[in-house]
């Protein structure tokens, strides 16, 4: 039990994490790849169902790292571009023991707080949401029952999703050892 409860401390402890995320950092740079995790701050969260039937969350969340909401003019009203970072869905046990489908999708927080001040850009963040997962995930969920949740703004445990980018040049060249006994790859 000590043992599990000091790995639990551990997992919790933000210093354990920000050296976990360098570290993930580090080898995904010898790759080739730029990695930025996204962590969520909470926003709002829809509820609905999953093919009819089984419950599931989808938490509105933000950070600065997601592009800004871009409206351009149009004849008869205006397009926006919500760029959106969507995590995979995951199940989590609720404290009765049933489970539970948890999604996140990560807007800029300019797009909340337009939510915040316009029932209309709501509907359309609330929208994008909902489409996101659909078509991300292969899953149908029911969009007219799908509410707002008063008074909530996450279900679950938050977790970081990472964005991946390929670095300019890519990945660095291994040192070449002609002494190696061992043949070329």
């Amino acid at each position: 039990r000590a043992l599990f409860a000091e790995y639990a401390a551990e997992l919790t402890d933000p210093e354990q994490r920000r050296l976990y995320e360098e570290e993930v950092a580090a080898l995904e740079r010898e790759r080739g790849v730029e990695v930025r995790f996204v962590h969520p701050t909470p926003g709002f969260v829809l509820r609905t169902s999953q093919a009819g039937s089984r419950r599931c969350y989808i938490n509105v969340c933000s950070n600065a790292l997601m592009g800004e909401p871009r409206a351009r003019a149009e004849r008869g009203g205006q397009r926006w571009e919500l760029p959106y970072s969507l995590a995979p869905g995951r199940e989590e046990l609720r404290p009765a023991g049933r489970r539970r489908l948890v999604y996140d999708v990560v807007f800029h927080p300019a797009a909340l707080r337009l939510a915040a001040r316009s029932a209309r850009f709501r509907r359309l963040l609330c929208d994008t949401a909902l489409e996101a997962v659909e078509s991300h995930c292969g899953v149908e969920l029911d969009r007219n029952n799908a509410t707002v949740l008063r008074g909530v703004s996450y279900k679950g445990v938050p977790q970081a999703p990472v964005i991946r980018s390929p670095l300019p040049g890519g990945a660095p060249k291994p040192p070449d050892d002609g002494d190696s006994p061992l043949p070329p790859f």
